[in-house]
């Protein structure tokens, strides 16, 4: 019944900025944290950007400075947006959430369907 629905992605050129967006749909009791993964050609996924709820945002050292990770806590999305894009930026970005649901004893981890984005030279 929880799924989360990512929009956004797409082709750009080097320098230039996207936005990914992150919806619940469903009903979520509870979130712990939501966040952004990537997974590039042949490496493994790692965090990009995480938001837990009621702390601090946390990025990938590569990424710091030019992306920015907020939430609407009201909406149950998140947003990621991408500045001065490069092209190792590459890959399937992936939102995730930890969530509590009403039917459920405790947390369990959520992922979105992914969504390509190509950064050219």
């Amino acid at each position: 019944q929880v799924q989360l629905v990512e929009s956004g992605g797409g082709f750009v050129q080097a320098g230039g900025s996207l936005s990914l967006s992150c919806a619940i749909s469903g009903r979520a009791l509870s979130i712990s944290t939501m966040g952004w993964y990537r997974q590039a050609p042949g490496k493994q996924r790692e965090l990009v950007a995480s938001l837990p709820t009621g702390g601090s945002t946390n990025y990938v050292d590569s990424v710091k400075g030019r992306f920015y990770i907020s939430r609407d806590n009201a909406k149950n999305t998140v947003w990621l947006q991408m500045n001065s894009l490069k092209p190792e930026d590459t890959g399937v970005y992936y939102c995730y959430a930890r969530i509590l649901t009403y039917s459920s004893a405790g947390y369990s981890d959520y992922w979105g369907q992914g969504t390509q984005v190509t950064v050219s030279s």
